[in-house]
């Protein structure tokens, strides 16, 4: 009561406007024990904690809720994994171990749970060709698999997860005899499920109790299994494999990374997957882009470059189409080593019962020339790849194919190349250009040779061939190209050598007829034949010698010819030797001369190098006697020791092939006296 008249006192004298001083001293004075207590905090009143309490039975209610949602809600994810698995493949389905995990769940910041699997399996037959033809090995098997959803998610049918993380997948598709034989025939009785009609006339769809948008996938194998005996299953071993809109009746998107193993490089696909075809997993679809990057061609054993390709690709797993086109800027053959830019556009399709795959056609740019092949690259089982393919070379530079086949350089001809051939690339490690056969016929027009010494032999045999003697000596040593010739043949390449049967070499004047041999690497070749001539022996010379042929000339002429003569061309690039082909040598096969240059290879290559090294030697000494004071300087003798030491290994070669030879003799020899002996003797 003092304190409330205190107040109205104080609110009178505001009013009446008196002094604060005189108000001061009109107030009464209040003792310590009639002053009024403080109000408590608010977090100490018993409002506060009453709500706290409740809060704290209320979050430990909801915790023991959650932990006995996700207690119980592993059986039930279990069972929806394994049920949407099985409906999805109509295959049995095993799960070796299913964890929930609520913490985690809060941690990634999801109010719900993550669900972690091990040991997905599949249990459909994966086919002859798994290891150890093992029955029991699933289709498809995930060694690890992770996703988050929503507690109140589990509750509700189909659950429905927006990402899934796979580790390890590897898949199967088995033939479909296969699928056939372990399955056995469908149930078609009216009282099966598939007979059921649909309202809709449409197949009933299995029930799906778990839908998952993405699913992103680490170290995925996909196998084709074949039952063709010698096949080898078709692999492809994907790094990344991120999988979108996975849904049960439309396809779904990819994007795949994977590694190349030969040729070694980075591949990147995208495309749709789909649906699955659970009743014959081979009629499933995809389509997609492709490219192919960095591929290393030195992984394959005798070529090189870098390739680059990109392309689409549709159809089903079973026969896959393919359009595309390649690019590798520098290609090449070990043998030669000459980058070449190659240039691909390619229509292909691939079996998957077989894994082979079918080139129609190759549409192909070699430097500057363009060729169609078309064949196949079969798989051959432990083995590799065996490619077969039917070349046509319409109209190309012969230099071109020559520059990536042939070491030496610059090619040994320029022509406008046709050809029709069957290229032939077995499998195996040798290198390709050992290994590579190749048969056919070809036409060059418009010869011209590389070699001035080679082109000037041909033009003063043009020259004589046509009766005119007197030209011959200019046109043997201009080392320029007055004639140009013609040029067809059949051919076979085995073992990095070509052998030339039937050839027909045509030059103003005459015509030669010859069969040969010659090395890929262009160090020997050898030629034998025929020439015939429009001249007679007589036109071919002047003078005296002319009148000394004149009653030789009705001898000489053979098959309408002035004249007929058999001829031989051999030697290496750098030593070529023109001459008469004695002791009826000229009518030899080219298989025989390949005989004889496999025997006389050393010999004839020690020949070269002594010509080489000689003319050498001979160079400098004329430019040390050219000089004023005509002194032997360093690069005479050091040429002149070359010279000599070729010599002394030619002389080696020269007694070690007569020793052979020797010995060769003598062992026909004792054959045929051994053959002799055996024989029946007559009655």
């Amino acid at each position: 009561m003092i304190l409330h008249g205190a107040r109205l006192g104080l609110t009178a004298s505001k009013e009446l406007g008196e002094p604060v001083a005189d108000r001061r001293e009109e107030e009464p004075i209040v003792s310590a024990d009639d002053a009024p207590h403080p109000k408590p905090r608010w977090w100490r009143r018993t409002w506060f904690k009453v709500v706290v309490v409740v809060a704290i039975v209320c979050v430990g209610a909801l915790v023991f809720v959650a932990e006995y949602a996700v207690r119980h809600a592993e059986p039930i994810i279990r069972a929806r994994v394994v049920d949407t698995l099985s409906a999805h493949f109509h295959s049995p389905v095993e799960l070796d171990h299913l964890g929930l995990s609520l913490i985690k769940g809060v941690e990634i910041g999801a109010t719900g749970v993550e669900v972690e699997g091990t040991g997905l399996r599949i249990r459909y037959i994966a086919g002859p060709n798994q290891p150890q033809n093992d029955s029991n090995a699933p289709m498809l098997s995930v060694q690890h698999f992770a996703f988050h959803t929503r507690l109140r998610g589990l509750l509700r049918s189909p659950t429905r997860i927006l990402e899934v993380d796979v580790e390890g997948m590897e898949l199967h598709i088995p033939p479909a005899s296969m699928r056939q034989q372990i399955l056995g025939p469908k149930d078609t009785s009216p009282q099966s499920k598939e007979a059921v009609p649909q309202p809709n006339g449409k197949p009933p769809q299995p029930k799906i109790t778990l839908l998952v948008s993405q699913i992103h996938c680490k170290d995925v194998k996909l196998i084709i299994d074949t039952t063709k005996p010698g096949k080898e299953p078709l692999e492809f071993d994907i790094q990344k494999l991120d999988l979108q809109d996975v849904g049960q009746t439309q396809p779904f998107t990819y994007q795949a990374d994977l590694i190349n193993p030969k040729p070694i490089g980075e591949v990147h696909a995208a495309g749709h997957f789909g649906p699955w075809n659970a009743g014959n997993p081979r009629e499933t679809a995809l389509d997609g882009s492709y490219s192919f990057s960095h591929a290393d061609l030195n992984t394959i054993k005798g070529i090189s470059g870098i390739l680059s390709s990109h392309g689409q690709f549709g159809g089903v797993l079973d026969h896959i189409t393919i359009d595309g086109e390649t690019q590798t800027p520098d290609f090449s053959l070990d043998v030669s080593d000459h980058p070449m830019p190659l240039h691909t556009v390619f229509h292909a399709y691939v079996d998957g019962t077989t894994g082979d795959t079918y080139l129609d056609p190759v549409q192909a740019r070699l430097k500057n020339s363009d060729f169609t092949a078309r064949g196949k690259i079969v798989l051959v089982k432990g083995q590799g790849h065996d490619i077969v393919m039917d070349v046509d070379v319409p109209h190309a530079r012969m230099q071109d194919f020559l520059e990536l086949a042939v070491k030496t350089r610059p090619p040994v001809m320029n022509a406008v190349l046709t050809m029709k051939a069957n290229l032939h690339i077995p499998p195996g490690d040798t290198r390709v250009a050992q290994k590579m056969e190749l048969a056919g016929n070809f036409q060059l027009h418009d010869v011209r040779f590389s070699n001035p010494q080679i082109q000037d032999k041909v033009d003063g045999l043009s020259a004589r061939a046509q009766g005119h003697p007197k030209d011959v000596a200019t046109y043997s040593t201009d080392k320029q190209a007055e004639v140009s010739s013609m040029m067809s043949a059949q051919f076979s390449l085995q073992h990095g050598v070509v052998n030339v049967d039937g050839m027909h070499y045509q030059i103003p004047g005459a015509l030669v007829l010859m069969n040969g041999v010659y090395s890929m690497d262009g160090n020997l070749f050898e030629f034998k034949g025929h020439v015939r001539t429009d001249a007679t022996a007589s036109q071919m010379v002047t003078g005296w010698k002319s009148l000394l042929l004149k009653p030789v000339d009705p001898f000489l002429k053979k098959n309408g010819a002035g004249l007929e003569l058999p001829i031989s061309i051999s030697g290496t690039q750098s030593d070529v030797h023109f001459g008469l082909a004695l002791h009826g040598t000229g009518d030899e096969s080219s298989k025989q001369m390949a005989e004889d240059l496999k025997t006389n290879r050393q010999q004839m290559l020690a020949n070269a190098k002594v010509k080489t090294a000689c003319e050498a030697a001979l160079k400098e000494q004329q430019k040390a006697q050219a000089t004023p004071d005509a002194k032997e300087t360093k690069a005479q003798r050091k040429a002149e020791k070359d010279c000599e030491k070729a010599q002394r290994e030619a002389e080696d070669s020269k007694a070690i092939q007569a020793s052979a030879d020797a010995a060769r003799k003598a062992r026909t020899a004792n054959e045929l006296r051994l053959h002799d002996r055996l024989a029946p003797q007559p009655q």
